[in-house]
């Protein structure tokens, strides 16, 4: 089980660093009904990224993700298709990046937030982990490689748990600075608002890439083995 969660740490920290869904999470923070927001925010994002990584594990079960030699030859294709799909992803994000001293602009529903009821915020939040393409590759490649190790349910479950609490971190943090930071949580969160905005085009690019040909490597290594 400890083999299996190094192996997947790449992915899990790659959808930890979620520049949108952390701004999203440090707006809501500070509306009127915070906590109540963020809190739901980040409960859906928990579910959705569970969600998706237990339907991988209940469909790759019947279909054989793990043989006597080791991972089966289909979980090595679709890890390889995953990578290069993000590879694909990293260049979208590279041409679409603001050039020096361009406006940022960030998605319509964003001006919104402070208007968001509990429930809404739980949607976005689950939308945003399982249905945002970066989130719905990495979570993929991670769950194919638990279901590919011949884990228990039981330990494949609790691999997947670690997968989804790292994952979660980017959103724990700015909640913790809310929560403990007191008179200085506003500056700070101000802050790393801004700076993700600017820069969130390039971060994401350079995670695809590094995620990508990690994948790449993983998938190939099954394929040809």
């Amino acid at each position: 089980m400890g083999r299996v969660i190094s192996e997947i740490l790449p992915e899990a920290v790659g959808v930890a660093i979620s520049p949108i869904p952390i701004i999203a999470v440090v707006l809501m923070l500070g509306s009127a009904k915070g906590r109540s927001n963020g809190l739901s925010f980040i409960l859906g994002w928990l579910i959705g990224l569970f969600l998706i990584g237990t339907l991988v594990l209940l469909l790759a079960d019947p279909a054989g993700a793990s043989v006597d030699s080791g991972p089966a030859l289909w979980v090595g294709w679709l890890i390889l298709t995953l990578g290069v799909l993000a590879l694909l992803l990293a260049f979208k994000q590279w041409r679409g990046r603001p050039a020096p001293g361009e406006e940022v602009t960030m998605p319509k529903w964003m001006q919104a937030l402070d208007k968001f009821t509990a429930g809404k915020s739980f949607g976005i939040g689950f939308l945003l982990a399982a249905v945002n393409p970066k989130n719905l590759i990495l979570t993929l490649a991670a769950a194919a490689t638990i279901a590919a190790a011949g884990l228990s349910t039981a330990e494949s479950y609790a691999t997947l748990g670690v997968f989804v609490l790292i994952g979660t971190l980017g959103l724990l943090i700015p909640l913790g600075i809310y929560l403990f930071m007191g008179d200085r949580a506003p500056v700070i969160l101000g802050d790393l608002n801004q700076w993700l905005g600017i820069h969130n085009s390039a971060i994401m690019a350079v995670l695809f890439v590094i995620l990508g040909v990690k994948m790449i490597g993983s998938g190939l290594g099954i394929v040809i083995s």
